[in-house]
């Protein structure tokens, strides 16, 4: 299924291919993005992909009253998985997701992420089930022409605020395009713009590239665009050869969101 771009998963180039109770299957374009504060090759927009066929398998569990949100998102990547991207730009990334374990109050789905015939690494996303909210937007189903913005700060509505040292700033500017469907930024996008702070507060300017190993997100409460919202992170930590940062999106309000934390190894 192709998404119109007036929708955060058309925005992110994201396609289903295949959805229902047992199986799940979506995939996204990576090749040619960079992270906007480092202009360094970036696979973060694996973190919609799983958002969204995570939770989509999560969503066939759900009763005729509820819905879905995203509590928690986790990713582990093979140390080649950049590597595979970036020789073959043009393959998107494919990831196949199933219920794992009984439904309850944080049901899991796993996912595998497959770059061509190579497995580049697994997911998991634990969704709440809720009342169904009355405030349900309906994405649109007509297919809108063109293809998606070239860069991946225009596909994800952000800009750089702050970046260098030992802490990198995005802001999330407001656009109901990145939106999910009872108005609030896309946990994808949330998780993806995570992984673009911590992957550039671990840049110490030695030029060596650091590798996401991990990535794990916390959805606290809900995440508006704003004109003080934004994700923030810091390093904890950058030896020779791994570091791991702190990341968190912080709303209009100044409370936090979202939290994650990031592993990466060079």
């Amino acid at each position: 299924m192709h998404y119109p771009l007036n929708t955060p998963l058309g925005r992110m180039g994201v396609q289903t291919l295949e959805e229902g109770p047992v199986r799940c299957v979506a995939s996204i374009p990576v090749g040619g993005l960079l992270n906007p504060l480092t202009q360094a090759p970036t696979l973060a927009p694996l973190a919609m992909l799983v958002d969204h066929v995570g939770g989509l398998a999560n969503h066939y569990r759900r009763g005729d009253d509820e819905w879905t949100v995203s509590s928690e998102l986790a990713i582990e990547l093979t140390p080649h998985a950049l590597e595979l991207a970036l020789a073959a730009p043009e393959v998107p990334v494919v990831a196949t997701a199933a219920p794992f374990g009984p439904k309850g109050t944080g049901s899991l789905s796993l996912s595998e992420l497959t770059h061509g015939d190579q497995v580049i690494g697994t997911a998991t996303v634990r969704s709440f089930h809720i009342h169904t909210p009355g405030h349900v937007v309906v994405w649109p189903s007509d297919s809108t022409e063109g293809t998606p913005p070239a860069t991946l700060k225009d596909r994800m509505s952000v800009e750089v605020a702050e970046t260098g040292g030992r802490a990198a700033v995005l802001r999330q500017l407001p656009d109901p395009v990145i939106n999910n469907s009872i108005g609030v930024v896309h946990g994808g996008i949330s998780a993806a713009a995570l992984e673009l702070v911590g992957s550039a507060a671990l840049s110490d300017g030695t030029g060596v590239p650091w590798r996401t190993a991990s990535l794990r997100v916390n959805y606290l409460r809900q995440f508006r665009g704003g004109d003080e919202s934004r994700y923030e992170a810091r390093a904890l930590r950058t030896g020779r050869s791994s570091g791991v940062a702190d990341a968190q999106a912080i709303g209009d309000d100044g409370a936090v969101a979202l939290v994650a934390r990031l592993t990466a190894y060079r």
